[in-house]
């Protein structure tokens, strides 16, 4: 029988090799296929005995670890609608995602966290472990509503309040199912898991991907270089992904050249520089595969496993999708993996379609000879300068090839006369001090690659960049030092 949904196609999964390791956790404790069936039926049996039924939503916020994952696995299987919260969302941000899907219940692994939802009104506050009374398993838990929702998924809220992007089962079953055979994904291969479990591309696409393949996972409690390669060195893993960040930080690591022993590492959730993918490659040989997706549509681009990897880009679309360019080259799409519309927002939903049923993503891109897609840029983070378009993506691109600069974002700044000027706001290695004027040197770095309109005629050195949990920076929060 053909699975209708992602937890129905998991249960097929794991009763056809019930002895297959799915789980495990750093300290090698094993759980197979059969042990994750049968302590999430009774997981999903003590949630609905405590009033947490089908069709229920409960917010979810705990750093990765096995005992998440079985608890995410019995929701997902009892029909719950699960709405994931950053681990870092401070009390005001988790109150306007309380207040705005009304979870009866919350899952969190942070005593002041769930001390404050308590006093906010959630019913049920309990821990990933799920300490509930245990209630009597009583045959197959019931077949999953395709058409019903899986996740409320808030926007990451870069620039403006963010909002919750509702996800049916039969859309995260549709991106599993392209993303398994895009990336050739089987049973024989191992996930080293450092991602944060409360985002698509740790939850949505590495995890239910996993799962649908019958695959294994290292579960990490969380990323440090040295535990990411001390996984793949034990445990034979296959397959890493990560964010930027995460490969910046690989790409400084004597050890780079251990990604050499994973069949593909993925990289996703912002724009990977060029200048990280080229140093990985040079020092490691591997070829860091990008993809491109978005809490809406779980993935839509991917570079191949098989074939040329372009840096800079991220793909072709993915089985199941497909893509155009439309007014202003704005990428859209459409696909059985796109969401359905935003909680509570009619006039959102219409605005982020087109009239024939494309999503608008809100990037601008541009496509090669081979089809291959390039991000320039967010729509909402375009700078019209004297009348020019500056994408900021390309800048800073450029502007991270000089050994100057270790980070950079680029900003316009109102101004009556030009509109908006280009902004640069950049961190700068320590011998930078030895210059006497950086901003002359950068500035001509970039004059000479890039027309005159798109060279930032304002700077600011600054210690960091403010970015959020996956790593993309919040421009929002850009302000001179």
């Amino acid at each position: 029988m053909s699975a209708k949904s992602l937890p129905q196609a998991w249960e097929q999964v794991w009763r056809a090799a019930p002895e297959a390791v799915v789980l495990i956790d750093r300290s090698g404790q094993m759980y197979s296929a059969q042990e994750v069936l049968a302590e999430s039926s009774q997981r999903a049996a003590s949630l609905a005995a405590s009033g947490v039924r089908s069709g229920a939503r409960v917010l979810m916020s705990c750093s990765p670890s096995v005992d998440l994952i079985l608890t995410y696995i019995a929701m997902m299987r009892l029909g719950v609608t699960i709405v994931p919260a950053n681990t870092g969302y401070t009390d005001r941000e988790l109150e306007y995602i309380v207040d705005d899907a009304k979870p009866v219940a919350a899952v969190v692994d942070e005593p002041a966290k769930l001390r404050w939802l308590e006093r906010h009104g959630v019913e049920m506050v309990i821990g990933p472990a799920l300490d509930l009374p245990q209630a009597p398993v009583t045959g197959d838990l019931p077949a999953v509503d395709a058409t019903s929702a899986a996740f409320i998924a808030y926007t990451s809220g870069t620039t403006g309040a963010p909002k919750g992007a509702v996800l049916t089962h039969a859309n995260l079953l549709a991106g599993s199912q392209s993303l398994k055979q895009e990336w050739q994904w089987t049973a024989s291969d191992r996930l080293v898991m450092a991602l944060p479990l409360f985002h698509m591309h740790g939850l949505g696409i590495c995890l239910n991907t996993l799962l649908l393949a019958g695959g294994s996972s290292v579960v990490l409690e969380k990323f440090t270089v040295d535990g990411v390669f001390d996984a793949i060195a034990e445990f034979n893993a296959t397959m890493f992904s990560g964010v930027p960040t995460m490969y910046s930080r690989i790409a400084a690591s004597d050890r780079v050249t251990e990604l050499a022993s994973l069949r593909v590492a993925m990289s996703g959730s912002a724009p990977l520089p060029i200048s990280v993918w080229n140093r990985i490659a040079k020092r490691s040989g591997v070829h860091i595969l990008e993809r491109y997706g978005m809490t809406e549509t779980v993935v839509l681009t991917s570079n191949p496993v098989d074939g040329i990897r372009k840096a800079g880009t991220v793909g072709r679309p993915i089985p199941g999708v497909e893509l155009r360019l439309g007014e202003g080259d704005a990428v859209e799409v459409r696909g059985a993996n796109v969401f359905s519309g935003y909680l509570d927002r009619p006039h959102a939903t219409e605005a982020a379609f087109a009239a024939d049923g494309w999503f608008r993503t809100g990037d601008v891109g541009s496509i090669d000879e081979d089809g291959y897609l390039s991000l320039v840029g967010r729509t909402s983070e375009l700078i019209i300068t004297g009348g020019y378009n500056v994408y900021p993506r390309e800048l800073e691109d450029i502007l991270r090839e000089h050994p100057l600069v270790v980070d950079v974002a680029v900003v316009g700044t109102p101004d009556e006369e030009w509109g908006e000027i280009v902004t640069g706001y950049v961190v700068l290695d320590e011998s930078a001090s030895a210059y006497s004027s950086w901003r002359d040197t950068l500035m001509s770095h970039a004059a000479e690659r890039l027309a005159p309109y798109k060279v930032p005629r304002i700077w600011h050195r600054v210690r960091d960049l403010p970015r959020n949990a996956m790593g993309k920076v919040v421009r929002s929060e850009l302000t001179p030092p």
